[in-house]
């Protein structure tokens, strides 16, 4: 294994397409990338069964054996307490010893935020673990920021998640003065509940972000703001509803266009349009949602991901590795306190 390699772990289980999807993006990131070293993460007979249906660099891949899988009926905490051989504590120990600078896994949410808080610990000073999803808006992408792990938060979080969030479009996107907004139910600063109240001076008040006040749901997919700052519950709200509607309408559309002889040829002229629009808010194209300030990298991807979703988010924890974002994180927010 080349040491220049940046060493990534694929926790294979968990997922609905587990483990073949995880294997074939696997495979397919190494193929294109000469720069990354993978540990497949999982039973290592079942493994090596898949991996032997392709052609690959065996220098850049390697089985961790793990017979054990937490599923989503697991509670989370007793999970990763107790079952030490499945493939997502084994991956995470990986990462906390320093073998491998991140992981990304398809299984149980809960597991995964337990598992990176324990296993791998928050960065000192850094208040909470926010999750961070790339989300589609118009013209590209902006940052949910946090979507699912911490329901209850207070302003001094908010502020960090505002701050870390920040760094990552920054560094990560390529968004040079990011628009940091937090979600509200008007835009007028009195507005809110007592946490966006108590946050939004902070916000204001931060010379570390390009804060440009409240933001209203409806004004999200039109990017209005490069990073949304919520609690967990609104955000979680807020992703949930984002993936429903963008279903719901795809559905309603094609119903639509097969409904009689003449939208059938219009669908015909405009298919190629639909296509192109529907591909930009494929959130597969972004890679996994970042675990944001512990001591690695965990990004959690979704149940059923594709082996094109796998192999984004190993692309994209690469570049966290590349840009260094643990240790921004650690030197411009965690050594910074407000309470």
């Amino acid at each position: 294994m080349s040491e220049d390699r940046i060493r990534i772990v694929v926790d294979t289980m968990g997922g609905d397409n587990s483990p073949w999807a995880m294997v074939e993006g696997a495979v397919n990131a190494v193929k294109e990338n000469e720069d990354i070293f993978l540990y497949l993460v999982g039973p290592e007979a079942k493994l090596h069964e898949e991996l032997a249906k392709y052609e690959y660099n065996k220098e850049q891949i390697e089985v961790v054996d793990a017979p054990d899988e937490i599923s989503c009926h697991d509670h989370p905490v007793e999970a990763v307490k107790t079952k030490k051989e499945s493939s997502l504590v084994v991956g995470l120990h990986l990462v906390k010893d320093g073998k491998a600078e991140a992981l990304i896994s398809p299984g149980s949410t809960g597991a995964i935020l337990v598992g990176g808080r324990m296993i791998v610990g928050r960065i000192k000073g850094i208040r909470r673990s926010p999750l961070a999803p790339l989300i589609p808006v118009q013209g590209g992408v902006s940052l949910l920021i946090d979507c699912g792990a911490n329901m209850d938060s207070r302003p001094a979080d908010l502020l960090q998640f505002a701050q870390m969030g920040s760094l990552y479009m920054k560094r990560i996107v390529g968004v040079e003065n990011p628009r940091v907004a937090i979600v509200n139910v008007g835009a007028e600063e009195e507005k809110g509940n007592a946490l966006v109240k108590e946050t939004f001076p902070l916000l204001k008040e931060c010379k570390d972000i390009n804060f440009i006040g409240s933001i209203e749901a409806r004004d999200i997919p039109f990017s209005y703001a490069d990073v949304i700052v919520c609690d967990a519950f609104v955000g979680n709200v807020i992703l949930k509803l984002y993936e429903g509607t963008a279903k719901f309408l795809l559905t309603e559309i094609t119903a639509a266009m097969k409904s009689s002889p003449v939208s059938t040829l219009g669908a015909a002229i405009a298919k190629p349009k639909i296509k192109e629009a529907v591909k930009s808010f494929d959130a597969t194209n972004y890679g996994g949602a970042p675990l944001l300030g512990i001591n690695g990298l965990v990004s959690k991807i979704h149940g059923n991901a594709s082996a094109k979703e796998v192999k984004n988010a190993i692309g994209q924890c690469q570049e966290f590795s590349k840009q260094h974002i643990r240790e921004l994180i650690e030197e411009n927010i965690a050594n910074q306190s407000v309470e």
